[in-house]
């Protein structure tokens, strides 16, 4: 009935046409630019306001219903029991693993709204979808590209909306919460799994197996020139050759074809002084509980997209579904050598389960001076704190400042050929079961000469973070022989998710089972003495025991230490043969030996 309105001269077939050709002069088709009924709530709203939780599954289902390329369907339940929302778009009828697998095509897993008010991507990628279901201006994306859409992943933080959550962003007028309603951010989650939605995203990725993952974001800090800023892991913290390819396809390629849409780029911007544009900018590298230093683990390339919050929303949203348009064409034209390095980097894991593996970095001090396009501003002084005040004003400044790139290793281990986990830590083989991580277990008790930790000078933190009290540990290693029970589980590192292991099991990891408190029971005393018993004890060991008599003298050089009986009695406790000598002792072992077969570990 509309085109009939606008176009009474009855040229049905020119008004499709002409619609067509309107939608291609956008970066993101513009309003009145599709089909009635069509636009997207943002559209339709000029980017004022973005759709609720229930809008947005309407809008899903009813491409679903009009589109063969379109599949809705629900991947899992978040906290509170929602659905979490899935978009399959492929060409074919290529909506299962087993035909997408067969097709041939790069695969794309893109999400949206883990942080639920950062909403650009949601309303980006319902455009982008319609765009290709309804318009036909982006079908072409499916020639070589099958698509894995999550608009909200953040369901439940989705539906604690209003108009106050996100304070440093411009627009929508309404937004959902940056955790779930368990107050858990989900993009802290990602290791440690705590969260019913993390563990269905999981389940996701272990059926799919993406060639590619883009995670989409808005971003907060000083005010600049850029609309869009973007990040993947460039360092040690990813296989050569992926961060070859995303070099070669996606600052070389992308981020041009993207700025030729109207659009400004740069890398993640984390500046030292917003003050003092002339200190420089670092570069931010993620650890795993997030999802672009995840999926590293998981030997794919991450993008993170950040548009930036301070400029407006439809800026963001357009801005958004350019790279997302441009990145999955870029994969989907160059996807033989994207599975190349993907094929790449799962064979070094294969071929080196003994190697170094890097599980922290830390920015250097090597620098190279950037321009950077920002604002001019002023340092005032707040008429409500006393303190500095910073007030950007709309002066485009080009700043000639250092920019610091040098990621250097922080925290390295030797890997073993096994990790060996014993059957009481279930909630630990719960977690590598999750993660994909191959397992097999011991059909009989072994006793076996490994390498172990000593957990040392253990430090947890006074608040909570992300719903766990975080612990600090020093190392120390040693060996010995340990009797592992039946059901004992080998971590065999040859394998594809061995990165996936490494970063679970080893202590001084960043995001390690130890870090999150999977192993705070090996800190605890169960077994004690009374004083008026242990006393003789005491005295006999003091007797009969030189070495320890003498370090009891030395510690009572210290006068606090020689006037606190209690301190004196649980230092010679300790020092006993009656003390639990497996207080903080790491239960994992590592076997080293890289002639062992996993056939002749479990058999």
């Amino acid at each position: 009935m509309k085109l009939k309105t606008r176009f009474p001269t009855a040229l049905p077939f020119l008004a499709s046409v002409i619609l067509t050709f309107a939608s291609l002069l956008f970066a993101q088709s513009d309003e009145g630019a599709v089909p009635r009924g069509w636009q997207t709530h943002a559209e339709a709203n000029h980017y004022k306001s973005t759709p609720r939780y229930q809008e947005t599954i309407e809008f899903s289902k009813r491409l679903d219903a009009k589109s063969r390329l379109i599949v809705y369907k629900s991947f899992g339940k978040s906290s509170e029991g929602r659905d979490l929302p899935l978009l399959i778009a492929a060409s074919n009828g290529e909506f299962t693993v087993e035909k997408a697998k067969k097709s041939g095509k790069a695969l794309i897993l893109i999400q949206a709204a883990i942080h639920a008010g950062e909403s650009d991507g949601k309303d980006a990628g319902l455009a982008l979808l319609r765009d290709i279901a309804i318009t036909g201006s982006r079908k072409e994306l499916l020639r070589d590209a099958i698509i894995l859409f999550i608009p909200i992943y953040n369901v439940d933080g989705h539906e604690l909306f209003g108009p106050y959550n996100r304070i440093n962003q411009n627009g929508p007028e309404e937004m959902g919460f940056r955790a779930n309603s368990a107050n858990q951010n989900l993009n802290r989650d990602y290791v440690k799994a705590d969260t019913s939605e993390t563990r269905a995203w999981l389940r996701l990725w272990n059926e799919w197996k993406p060639d590619l993952f883009i995670d989409c974001h808005v971003t907060d800090g000083a005010d600049f020139q850029y609309n869009i800023t973007w990040e993947y892991a460039h360092h040690q913290d990813a296989h050569p050759a992926l961060r070859e390819w995303m070099a070669e396809h996606f600052e070389k390629n992308v981020v041009q074809k993207v700025e030729k849409e109207g659009n400004l780029l740069t890398r993640y911007v984390q500046m030292i002084d917003p003050s003092e544009p002339g200190r420089g900018i670092v570069s931010f590298i993620a650890t795993p509980r997030f999802a672009t230093g995840y999926t590293p683990l998981r030997l794919r390339n991450g993008l993170l997209i950040e548009a930036h919050s301070v400029k407006d929303y439809r800026s963001r949203v357009r801005g958004t579904y350019d790279v997302l348009n441009h990145m999955i064409a870029e994969a989907g034209a160059n996807r033989e050598s994207l599975f190349a390095a993907n094929r790449a980097a799962e064979a070094y894991y294969l071929d080196n389960p003994v190697r170094e593996e890097v599980l922290s970095l830390k920015i250097g001090d090597g620098e190279k001076m950037i321009d950077f396009k920002g604002f001019g501003f002023d340092v005032g002084v707040s008429s409500v704190t006393g303190g500095k005040k910073l007030t950007y004003n709309r002066e485009k400044v080009t700043y000639r400042i250092p920019q610091y790139d040098e990621g250097l290793p922080d925290r390295t281990v030797e890997t073993p050929n096994f990790y060996l986990v014993p059957p009481q830590w279930r909630e630990v083989i719960d977690l590598l079961d999750a993660h994909g991580v191959e397992t097999s277990r011991f059909s009989r008790a072994k006793k076996l000469k490994v390498r172990r930790y000593r957990l040392k000078n253990p430090k947890w933190a006074a608040f909570p973070f992300e719903g766990r009290l975080n612990l600090s540990v020093r190392t120390e290693a040693f060996e010995e022989e340990v009797e592992f029970p039946k059901d004992t589980v080998a971590v065999p590192m040859r394998q594809v998710n061995s990165r996936v292991a490494v970063n679970i099991l080893e202590p001084s990891a960043p995001d390690s089972a130890v870090f999150w408190g999977f192993f705070n029971a090996v800190f605890e005393q169960k077994e004690y003495g009374e004083s008026y018993i242990f006393d003789q004890i005491a005295a006999d060991l003091l007797a009969k025991d030189e070495d320890l008599r003498k370090r009891y003298e030395k510690a009572l050089e210290d006068k606090d230490f020689a006037a606190n009986p209690r301190a004196r009695m649980r230092f010679l406790y300790e020092n006993s043969p009656y003390y639990d000598q497996r207080i903080g002792v790491y239960p994992v072992g590592m076997l080293d030996d890289a002639s062992v077969k996993l056939s002749e570990l479990v058999q």
